[in-house]
């Protein structure tokens, strides 16, 4: 028997490059295949395209991302061309020769890689004799009314097909790595199990079919994830055959991956398989030159938003926008799912505590979460006019009081202040100010909504009534359209609005992953997520004080949901006690645990899933040491050595705090040496050594 190779990486400039001289990359290829591959449907798309750069560093022209061919989003994305590997052409124009569409280019988004796309429509007409070799192999029924079903089995079979052209190619090497994401790839990895090509393959699951229709249906899930009858349940929503083509991926895959421990527990039980590695959702981070040029952007967002504040609340103006706090939530319309119900019932008891503490702050909530609508209300649109109506006033007045003083400072004289302002003047602004009378209170929705009476979140307003009178604390605007530059109403695009809140407040049931609070992260902006989201469960694992970081982490698995909801009260109040230098120096410290989700950082568990599927898959050539998955000792932010500026841990008895206090924290905190702490604990990619001959270890024992 050859002598087997041993994987191993190490880290040059933060990218992991092969170690081992006789294994080269160019001995590998890799195929990345999923349905949002350059085709966007959900979170998955920005996984793989943020990842596509990192992943392409490491592999370079051996990587190739597999998906369906859309010419709209082929138009606007792919740059056509030929492939470099003659092995894939060969497999491409043998799939073209018998009818089938195959089109081979580079997807423009950061890395540039390859992409193989298969034309649905063009082998549709081997439905029938598809559906019927996959029930062979599996006893699957797919019925004829499900479209994304069937969709699923031509891209599978059409994987399949290609990766049984290119392997016949090979003896030896190039090893193939293929990677499924999803139940509408995984028709494919069964096809390529069944027909025992020599591929390690791989299969992630982002959240299971079962796990997010039962918690829409307002079921307690993870109190109850031993007790559900899993073939039941998924017969009831007509989607078993979805859910047995996702288990027999999940059993099928030499390894199998998720996003989060919250999801592996899931999948553990929903799938009935363990997942063998845990693979988070990272992004690309692009660091400013100057330090604080985050805080910069903060401010200049935060004016365009108080500019909608003035129109929005005019005649109503009654509170100060310097002492007032931008508060959001976003994603889809998911009332239960994302949180949104324990959000508003914690808004209305926080409105309480404001009122009853008599606290000089005001906090403005805004909800963009898109639905039916029949666009923009005339009373929002009313209050923009006004304001710039008012503006133009101003402006006016300013001008002509500007060149009156001016020539009174020629001739040498001080004005008369009482003199300066003629009568027309007064009346243009007693008119301007008669302008802004209002006989009814400002909207706490943008847009008519198409079912104002059966909207979860309007109702639930009506309720608690949040209705944006002078004496509420807390204001509500629902703006159910996603957010553009273009809008007349709040011209800003998302991650412009985003940096110029102050929190986003994601406090979600049942959430994956959770992008929304990392992209919050990333921009140094803190937010509330929950330690049943993916992106929560993480930084518990990671940062041992998240509150000081501006990560509030909600318990909603081991909590009543009237104490989560207390909970998530305290965090708001909390943070609406903070001074004006807490918030900047925890958002300082947000934006610093951003390295905690670059890519450079997180890739390395997609690489050690590679690792183990190659070593799986071809014992004789591909051994792995025993401590091979990535470890996270030391790989953990410690609580800083200042005060923190977090309620959990600075409570005080009273809503305002001493002076003293203040001057104390200032004295205690210093940036630059906390950053340079928290820079050290960022550790450099996982090594895999050399595993000596005769102590092969067992599969399971591999498992993270």
């Amino acid at each position: 028997m050859p002598l087997a190779r041993s994987l191993s990486m190490t880290s040059l400039n933060g990218l992991p490059q092969w170690e081992d001289e006789d294994l080269p990359v160019e001995d590998l290829l890799l195929f990345e295949v999923s349905w949002e591959v350059t085709n966007k449907v959900g979170g998955i798309y920005t996984v793989i395209q943020t990842k596509a750069k990192i992943t392409a560093d490491e592999w370079g022209e051996n990587y190739f991302l597999v998906g369906p061919y859309f010419e709209h989003n082929v138009k606007t994305q792919v740059e056509a061309c030929e492939p470099p590997n003659p092995a894939v052409k060969k497999a491409m124009d043998t799939m073209k020769s018998q009818g089938c569409q195959v089109f081979f280019g580079r997807w423009l988004i950061e890395g540039s890689p390859y992409v193989l796309l298969f034309d649905i429509g063009s082998a549709a007409w081997n439905l029938d004799k598809w559906k019927g070799e996959f029930w062979d192999v599996s006893n699957i029924g797919i019925p004829f009314h499900d479209r994304e079903a069937n969709d699923a089995v031509i891209f599978g079979s059409l994987t399949a097909w290609f990766l049984k052209e290119l392997s016949c190619q090979f003896d030896d090497k190039p090893n193939i790595v293929a990677h499924f994401h999803e139940w509408q790839a995984g028709v494919g990895l069964i096809l390529s199990r069944s027909q025992k090509l020599p591929v390690a393959t791989i299969f992630t699951t982002h959240a299971t079919l079962l796990g997010r229709y039962l918690c829409a249906a307002n079921i307690d899930f993870y109190n109850n994830l031993d007790q559900f009858d899993i073939d039941k349940e998924a017969g009831e929503r007509q989607i078993y055959h979805r859910y047995c083509m996702e288990r027999a991926s999940v059993h099928c895959a030499h390894v199998f991956t998720t996003v989060s421990q919250i999801t592996a527990i899931e999948a553990e039980h929903m799938l009935k398989r363990k997942p063998d590695v845990v693979t988070p959702n990272g992004l690309n981070i692009k660091k400013f030159s100057a330090m604080h040029e985050f805080q910069n952007l903060h401010s200049m967002y935060k004016a365009r938003i108080q500019e909608f504040i003035r129109g929005h609340f005019y005649g109503h103006l009654d509170f100060s926008l310097e002492n007032t706090l931008f508060f959001f939530i976003a994603g889809r319309y998911e009332f239960s799912n994302k949180g949104a119900d324990m959000f508003l019932e914690a808004l209305s008891r926080l409105n309480f505590l404001l009122r009853v503490h008599k606290t000089d702050v005001t906090v403005v909530v805004f909800f963009i979460m898109p639905a039916k609508t029949n666009n923009f209300n005339v009373e929002t649109l009313k209050g923009q006019a006004v304001r710039k109506q008012l503006w133009d006033t101003a402006q006016s007045v300013k001008e002509k009081f500007g060149k009156k003083l001016y020539n009174a400072l020629l001739k040498g004289e001080i004005p008369d202040l009482n003199k300066i302002l003629d009568r027309d003047d007064i009346t243009i602004m007693k008119r301007a100010i008669f302008s802004t009378q209002r006989h009814c209170l400002p909207p706490v929705t943008t847009h008519n909504m198409i079912d104002d009476g059966n909207d979860p979140i309007l109702n639930t307003i009506r309720r608690i009534g949040l209705f944006n009178n002078r004496t509420d604390r807390v204001k509500v605007i629902l703006h159910p359209e996603f957010l553009s530059s273009t809008s007349p109403l709040l011209p800003l695009d998302y991650e412009e609005f985003v940096r110029g809140c102050h929190l986003g407040v994601f406090p979600s049931y049942y959430e994956p992953w959770g992008y929304t609070p990392a992209e919050c992260t990333v921009m140094g902006i803190p937010s509330v997520t929950t330690n049943l989201s993916g992106f929560g469960c993480f930084m518990q694992e990671h940062v041992a004080d998240p509150a000081a970081y501006g990560i509030y982490i909600v318990d909603r698995r081991f909590r009543s949901p009237d104490e989560s909801c207390n909970q998530l009260t305290q965090f708001l109040y909390g943070f609406c006690q903070q001074s004006r230098r807490q918030r900047i120096i925890q958002r300082n410290r947000t934006e610093r645990l951003s390295d905690l989700l670059d890519w450079r950082y997180l890739g390395r568990y997609y690489m050690h899933a590679r690792h183990l599927a190659l070593s799986r898959t071809f014992p004789d050539k591909f051994e792995m040491e025993p401590s091979a998955p990535p470890k996270t000792e030391g790989f953990r932010y410690p609580r800083p050595s200042s005060v923190p500026p977090s309620p959990s841990v600075s409570q005080h008895s009273s809503p305002h705090q001493s002076e003293g206090e203040d001057e104390d924290e200032d004295e205690r905190y210093d940036e630059d040496e906390e950053a340079e702490r928290d820079r050290q604990n960022i550790k450099s990619p996982f090594s895999l050594g050399v595993l000596p001959q005769g102590k092969k270890k067992q599969h399971g024992e591999y498992r993270n």
